[in-house]
Parts: C-alpha cells; sequence; structure tokens
C-alpha cells in the first residue's frame, strides 16, 4: 500500500491540489503525518489555514503536542495567517503540555490580530488551569466569560464542576450546578457523575443518592460510572443489600456493569463476610460476560482468608491457573499470610516455592508476612534467615525490624530484641512509634519495668512522640506491679497534654486502683469520667462492678450495673457474667438466679468461673438447680464449661458421694 506522502508526490505531479479530506488524512500516524507535512508545504497552491487546521487537529489527536506547535511555525513562516480554529489548537497544545501561560499568550495573539475568542477558546484556557489545580484562576475566567457576553455550554461547566469536586470543594460544584440549571444550561450525566462520586467519597452517600433521583427525574440518563460510583459509595458505608438492589436496577435500565462496577461490589461483599453473596456475583458476572480478573480472584480470596475459609482460597488460586488467570504477589502474600496465622506453617512454605515456580519475585511484604509467621510459632531460627536474607538484599524496612524485634520479645529474648534496635540507624532505617511500644511491652512483660522507663524517656529525647498506644502500656505496667502514684503522675500529664485520655487509659488506672484495694479511688474516678462527659464503655462497667463486688457491696454494684443500660450502655457477656459471680461468691442466690434468668434470655452464655460457682452453690442449694431447670429447655443462652471445669466438678462430686443425683441433674441441664 502507498504512504500518503507518496500519493501527494504523484498528485502534485500530475497538477492537482489537495483538499481538506486529503490533508485530514495525512495524519494517521506521526511518521506518515511528518513526510505528508513536508511535501504539503511545497504544494502550489498551498492549502489553506482551514485545510492546515484541520491537518494539525488529526495530529493533535495523537498527542503530538510538540509537533504540532513546530508545524505551526513552519506554517507561519509560509506567511499563511491563522484563523481562531487553529489558534485554539495551539492553546490547547500548550494546556496539555502543562504550558498554559502559553496558552494565554496565544490567548493575546487572537486579540491582537483583531479576532474574536470563541467558546471553545475560553473552555480550553479554563480546562487547563483546571488541569494544574488553579481553581480559582478558572473561576475568574469563567466570570469574565459570562461577563463579555459569551454563554458557556455543557464542556465549560464539566470542566470547573469537575475540579471543583477534585480538590474537595463539592458544595461549590452543587452550587455551580444549580447554576447552571437556572440559565438554561442542561446538566449531562458528566456532571451529575462528578458531583455523586465527590459525595460517595466525601460519606455523603445519602446525598448523592438524592441527586441521583433528581438526575433521573430530569431525563438525564446515568451511565455506567455514575453507578459504579453510587455502588462503591454504599459499599464504603457498610450497605451491600443496597449495593446490590442499585446493582438489579442498573440491569433493569440495560446498562451493563462492567467489570469495575462488579469489583466493587464483589470486595465490599466479601469483606463483609457475604461470601455466599459474593459467589452468586461472580456466576451473573460470567452470565453476563464479564471475565473474572485477578482482581476478582483477590477480593474473594481476601474474604475467604479473613473469615477462616484459607482452604477455600487455596483452591480459589489453583482455579485462576486453571482460567490462565496469573496470580499476582498480592494473592500469594494474601495466602501465606493467611496459612500462618492458621498455623498451617508447611503449606504456606509451599506457597512460596509455588510463587517462585510461577516466576513471581517476593516483594518486602511476602518476606515481612514469612517473618512475621515463623515469630508467630516461635520459630525464631527460621524468622532470622529470612530477616538476614532481607537485609543482605537491602529491602528490610521499619516494619520488617519491628516484626523480629517483637518476635524477640514474644519469646523473651529481649537482649537480642535490643541489639536488633541498635542496629536500625547504622542501617539508614529509625524506629517508628510500633517499634518502641514493641520494645516497652516486651520490658515490662519480661520483668524490667527500669528499662522500660529509661526507654520511654529515650524514646521522646530522640523525638518520637509516645501515642495513646506507649501511655496505655506504662499505666498497665505500673499498675500491675502496683505503682499507682507514678502511674497518676503520667496520668495527670496526660490530662494536660494532647494526648487525652480514652477509655482504655480509665479501665487500666480504675482496675489497677480496685485490685490494690483503693476501691474509693477508682469510684471517684469513674464518677468522674461521667461528670466530663466521657462515656464509660462496657469493660469499665464491668471493672467497677468486679471492685465493688469484690468488696461485697453488691447494692451499689446492682446500682451501676442498672444505671449502665440506663446511660445506653448495654451489659454484654462479661458484665453479666462478672455480676452474678459477686452474688454468687457471697451466697446471695436469690439475686444471682434472677441475673441468670435475665442473661440466659438476652442470649449470653456463662464463663468458666461462673459455671463452677453454679455447680459449686447447686450441690449445696437447690434454688439454683430448680432454676436450671426451669431455664434448660430450649433457652438462647446457657451454660457451658470447658473441660477443666468439668473434670473440677466431677472431683467434687466424687469427693462428696453425689454422683447419682447432682450428676444426673447436671448432665439434664446441659451444664456438664
Amino acid at each position: 500500500m502507498l504512504k500518503a506522502s507518496q500519493l501527494i508526490d504523484e498528485m502534485v505531479d500530475k497538477g492537482f491540489s489537495a483538499d481538506a479530506t486529503t490533508t485530514e488524512l495525512m495524519g494517521r500516524d506521526i511518521d506518515d503525518a511528518l513526510a505528508s507535512f513536508n511535501h504539503i508545504i511545497v504544494l502550489h497552491p498551498l492549502p489553506s489555514i482551514v485545510q492546515f487546521g484541520r491537518f494539525l487537529s488529526a495530529v493533535m489527536r495523537m498527542k503530538q503536542y510538540h509537533t504540532v506547535l513546530s508545524f505551526s511555525k513552519t506554517i507561519e513562516s509560509l506567511g499563511i495567517s491563522h484563523n481562531i480554529y487553529s489558534l485554539n489548537i495551539l492553546i490547547n497544545c500548550f494546556c496539555r503540555l502543562h504550558h498554559v501561560d502559553f496558552g494565554f499568550s496565544i490567548f493575546g495573539k487572537i486579540l491582537k490580530f483583531g479576532l474574536k475568542p470563541d467558546t471553545v477558546t475560553f473552555n480550553t484556557l479554563i480546562n487547563g488551569l483546571c488541569i494544574e489545580g488553579e481553581i480559582k484562576a478558572a473561576v475568574e475566567i469563567f466570570s469574565d466569560m459570562v461577563a463579555g457576553g459569551y454563554q458557556p455550554n455543557v464542556p465549560t461547566y464539566n470542566a470547573i464542576v469537575s475540579s471543583l469536586c477534585k480538590f474537595g470543594k463539592t458544595d461549590m460544584a452543587i452550587g455551580l450546578l444549580k447554576k447552571m440549571v437556572e440559565t438554561g444550561c442542561k446538566p449531562d450525566a458528566v456532571t451529575y457523575t462528578a458531583i455523586i462520586n465527590a459525595l460517595c467519597k466525601d460519606k455523603q452517600v445519602f446525598k448523592s443518592l438524592e441527586l441521583f433521583s433528581q438526575m433521573k427525574n430530569r431525563a438525564i440518563s446515568p451511565d455506567v460510572i455514575t453507578y459504579t460510583c453510587l455502588l462503591h459509595g454504599l459499599c464504603n458505608l457498610g450497605k451491600p443489600n443496597q449495593a446490590l438492589s442499585l446493582l438489579k436496577e442498573m440491569v433493569g435500565r440495560n446498562i451493563s456493569p462492567d467489570i469495575l462496577t462488579f469489583n466493587v461490589l464483589l470486595d465490599d461483599l466479601c469483606k463483609q463476610g457475604q461470601l455466599t453473596e459474593a459467589q452468586s456475583l461472580i456466576k451473573i458476572m460470567i452470565q453476563r460476560g464479564v471475565e473474572p480478573d485477578v482482581f476478582t480472584y483477590s477480593s474473594l480470596m481476601k474474604g475467604y482468608c479473613l473469615h477462616s475459609q484459607v482452604d477455600r482460597a487455596l483452591a480459589l488460586l489453583y482455579e485462576m491457573v486453571g482460567q490462565n488467570i496469573s496470580p499476582n504477589v498480592y494473592n500469594f502474600n494474601i495466602l501465606i499470610d493467611s496459612l500462618f496465622k492458621e498455623g498451617m506453617v508447611s503449606k504456606a512454605q509451599d506457597i512460596v516455592n509455588l510463587m517462585v515456580q510461577k516466576g513471581i519475585k517476593p516483594n518486602v511484604v511476602t518476606y515481612n508476612s514469612l517473618v512475621d509467621g515463623y515469630c508467630m510459632h516461635s520459630q525464631m531460627d527460621e524468622a532470622r534467615k529470612i530477616f538476614d536474607l532481607m537485609v543482605s538484599s537491602g529491602i528490610a524496612d521499619v516494619f520488617s525490624y519491628s516484626i523480629l524485634i517483637k518476635g524477640y520479645c514474644k519469646s523473651k529474648w529481649i537482649d537480642e530484641a535490643m541489639k536488633l534496635f541498635d542496629e536500625m540507624p547504622h542501617k539508614g532505617l529509625f524506629p517508628n512509634s510500633v517499634t518502641y511500644n514493641t520494645l516497652i511491652q516486651g520490658l515490662w512483660e519480661a520483668g524490667r519495668p527500669q528499662a522500660a522507663l529509661e526507654f520511654f524517656k529515650n524514646m521522646h529525647y530522640n523525638g518520637h512522640q509516645p501515642d495513646m498506644i506507649t501511655f496505655s502500656i506504662l499505666l498497665n505496667g505500673l499498675c500491675k506491679q502496683g505503682d499507682l502514684d507514678e502511674a497518676l503522675i503520667i496520668f495527670n500529664a496526660m490530662e494536660t497534654s494532647r494526648f487525652k485520655p480514652d477509655c482504655v487509659i480509665y479501665n487500666i488506672l480504675i482496675d489497677g486502683m480496685c485490685k490494690i484495694g483503693k476501691l474509693n479511688d477508682a469510684y471517684e474516678l469513674f464518677s468522674g469520667l461521667i461528670r466530663k462527659g466521657i462515656k464509660p464503655n462496657v469493660c469499665i462497667y464491668a471493672t467497677i462492678i468486679k471492685g465493688l463486688c469484690n468488696e461485697r457491696l453488691l447494692d451499689e454494684a446492682y446500682k451501676v450495673f442498672r444505671e449502665m443500660e440506663e446511660g445506653g450502655c448495654l451489659p454484654d457477656e462479661r458484665c453479666y457474667n462478672v455480676i452474678i459471680q459477686g452474688f454468687l461468691k457471697h451466697e446471695n442466690v436469690v439475686k444471682a438466679s434472677q441475673l441468670i434468668d435475665e442473661m440466659v434470655d438476652k442470649g449470653f452464655s456463662s464463663d468458666v468461673t461462673t459455671a463452677e460457682l453454679v455447680i459449686h452453690l447447686s450441690l449445696n442449694d437447690d434454688l439454683i438447680l430448680r432454676k436450671l431447670r426451669n431455664r434448660s429447655g430450649g433457652s438462647k443462652g446457657g451454660f457451658s464449661a470447658d473441660a477443666t471445669t468439668t473434670k473440677f466438678v466431677i472431683c467434687l462430686l466424687l469427693n462428696d458421694n453425689l454422683i447419682p443425683r447432682k450428676l444426673r441433674n447436671l448432665i439434664n441441664l446441659k451444664v456438664l
């Protein structure tokens, strides 16, 4: 096939000139365009600026902006004057090259040559400013455009609306949408979708749904992007069922979901544990001719792993290979991490080997998962081998060091952990708050409180700010060793700093006070919490109730228990067990029985301590036994004890020679 330039040669030889269509067709690929341009500039007569404009437009569509500007200079040197069409092309090229200032220079030429800018001129400049994030300047040009009698069109509004949304000025974008409608310029799907997407990202999903309804009421058809944005917003709010309904509506309007639409919804279903629905969605995908991709499988695989179905995730990996979908490093990392967490160490090693066989290079996340996995199972030598390999390869990061330090602390190899910590600066790495917190906690647990406190001081000295976790570790350690005075000094310092104590901190202190017999101080701290407008959580209530029960203040404990529910904090299983144990220990069987009724009605079960107390008392008091008999038929909750408790009870009954009657009753009640 002859090239365009060869055809031009033949055309010139025969005395013909190029028309508009010919010049436009010359720019179908850049090499051909260059050759064609070199031929047409020697034609007699030369093509008009209109024909050159079409040619420049064709080259611009190839995104060869520098070439367009070069051609423009040549055209000017031939004495051919630009028109508004060709100058708009030049403005666009400069804007695309991030030289919007040069675009304004061309705008100045337009005015200098006595040409009249058109809507395209303003739109191009506005779009260029928006690309550079110069929203304020874009809005000013928009205002100048309107003041000059030019009518903005849909692309004008869309450029500004999209940029306002992109830079978090959604309210201004909504205001511009209203203005657009008021001036009689009908928004399109692009206008609405930009705002809907921004609202969804701001978690204003219900506001975006209102806009979506408005869009449909104005007979503006949403497209696949509109629906995908809304689906994403609903999924981020944890509303997959509403998202599924929207998907059905989308299909009902003959708008075909694409792979992105399906993947957005599938990912959320998997995160929410709705794996059956996720599998059904994949079937719908395939039925509609949309083939699952690596992201589809990644979501489902992660969903299985999050919900302890690692075997199914493994099967999915092999299915991917069977479907000629190459698993990526992310897929393998998910599996390796989950297999270690499930205790399947050898299987995790097999997956690493498979990964290498498939030619997929492990990354730092892979290696960190391996180190963490081996540490988790106290295989410190294996963890160290992987870590040393990372160091020699130059890929070990702060997380790698923190993971191994945590492993050493867990294994009580504190000196090894400290050596690793000291090594970090020599490798150009600096510990973060996680690293410091891990070592501080490790030192406390290893019985080295002074070293932990010294390390805390060094943390501050080295410019690392402690966080809430740091303070909770320190306070917990101090309270456990009974050093409440030091704990209160830190607590008071927190109250005057930017780190305001939270419920975790209060619970640690209240528990520490209760354990050393300072119940009055604990109760005062608890009451002060409420006065400060901080809502105690269920853990704090359980702690103070237990403290009151231990001091035989059962009426006060019961009062707090009831106030808890009135304050909007519903008692959980732990709270019920704590207060029931309090009444049982002090042999208030009637009140304990009432609370057992209430606990079982709410679907809660006893813990081991409660079960032991119930069994012990039932040997001497038939009231508990009768209550349990009345509650045993079809109750939602009940009593369940572990093997240790069962052995304890059997021994107890053997010693008391009560097996025939009591054991039979307990077994019938499903206590054992």
